[in-house]
């Protein structure tokens, strides 16, 4: 998997993620900017999850 989105591809899917993960504030998704661990970090930070689980959420939420 591409461990980051191309920066057009990014500005699509920002309102995506803060819909999907709405814990997630306007300043994280800034702070992403599209790396997929940064964004598997702050999923795992939000919403109390390990590791592994945010990133087979987001896995699985990419693949849909």
């Amino acid at each position: 998997m591409n461990k980051e989105f191309s920066e057009g591809r990014w500005n699509q899917l920002k309102g995506k993620v803060r819909e999907k993960w709405s814990r997630l504030t306007d300043d994280d998704v800034g702070q992403i900017q599209g790396n997929f661990q940064q964004l598997v970090g702050k999923v795992q930070e939000r919403y109390g999850k390990t590791r592994d689980e945010a990133e087979r959420e987001v896995k699985g939420w990419i693949s849909s």
